[in-house]
């Protein structure tokens, strides 16, 4: 049996983005990968983040918001930083694993002036929908980025 890819998903709050791309690995990929979420600066789980990935039948309520430094013990294959602050940002420490770069929306700054949570919505179900194309191209899709 081949050894799954260890695979940190990192962003800047792991609040939202890195949160659902490890949700979905969690969910798509299990036998594949075996995925961990981190920020650079944690800001907490994002609730709108947990309500849309829970319609995709992804449930995400249990994940924490954790720093890069509580994983620091792991030996990463991949670091799939999927915001642009985290790929300015990430740690030294990551080692050997390949770091791979794929920015998402950041779908708190673009639904800041929502005029409705519905309106909100929206823009968070659109980038859930784009990290999980994402991740169902994975692990293969590494190869491609």
């Amino acid at each position: 049996m081949k050894p799954r890819l260890k695979v940190l998903f990192l962003c800047t709050g792991n609040s939202c983005r890195s949160q659902m791309a490890e949700g979905f690995a969690r969910a798509l990929k299990r036998g594949e990968i075996e995925a961990y979420s981190a920020g650079t600066k944690p800001q907490g789980l994002n609730p709108l983040a947990v309500k849309v990935m829970a319609e995709s039948g992804v449930d995400i309520s249990s994940h924490s918001s954790k720093s890069v430094e509580e994983l620091r013990h792991i030996e990463f294959d991949v670091v799939v930083t999927v915001c642009d602050q985290a790929n300015e940002d990430c740690p030294l420490w990551l080692g050997r694993g390949k770091k791979v770069h794929r920015s998402f929306d950041d779908p708190p700054q673009l639904a800041a002036n929502a005029g409705s949570e519905a309106e909100a919505l929206q823009v968070y179900r659109r980038v859930r929908d784009e990290i999980k194309a994402f991740i169902e191209s994975l692990p293969q899709g590494f190869k491609d980025l």
